[in-house]
C-alpha cells in the first residue's frame, strides 16, 4: 500500500487543479490568441505565478483501495492486482474470468 502522505498529496493536487482550472484556461487563451505581445507577456507572467501543482499534468492516477500508482485500470479506478482479486471474488459486476 502507498503511504498515506502520498495519497493525501494527490488529493491536495486534485483540489488545486480544480481551484485554478478556470483561471489557467483564461490565461492560456490570452497567451495563445492575443495579437498584442505585451498583453500576451503579462498573461504568461500571471500564468507562471500560479502554483506548479495546479497544473493537471502533475496529477497521477492511483488505485482507490491501495493507492498504487502503477498498473492502474482507468475503467475501474483500481490497480491490476486489486482488480484481479476483486474480479475473482465476484465483487465487480459484469466481470468474469475468460475461458475458451
Amino acid at each position: 500500500m502507498a503511504k498515506e502522505s502520498m495519497k493525501a498529496r494527490e488529493v491536495k493536487r486534485a483540489k488545486l487543479v480544480a481551484k485554478y482550472a478556470a483561471k489557467r484556461a483564461a490565461l492560456k487563451e490570452v497567451v495563445n490568441k492575443s495579437s498584442d505581445p505585451s498583453e500576451a507577456y503579462e498573461a504568461a507572467r500571471k500564468l507562471q505565478s500560479i502554483p506548479r501543482n495546479a497544473n493537471p499534468i502533475r496529477l497521477h492516477n492511483r488505485c482507490k483501495i491501495t493507492g498504487r500508482p502503477k498498473g492502474y485500470m482507468r475503467l475501474f479506478g483500481l490497480s491490476r492486482i486489486q482488480f484481479r482479486e476483486m474480479a475473482s471474488a465476484g465483487l465487480i459486476p459484469g466481470v468474469r474470468k475468460a475461458s475458451w
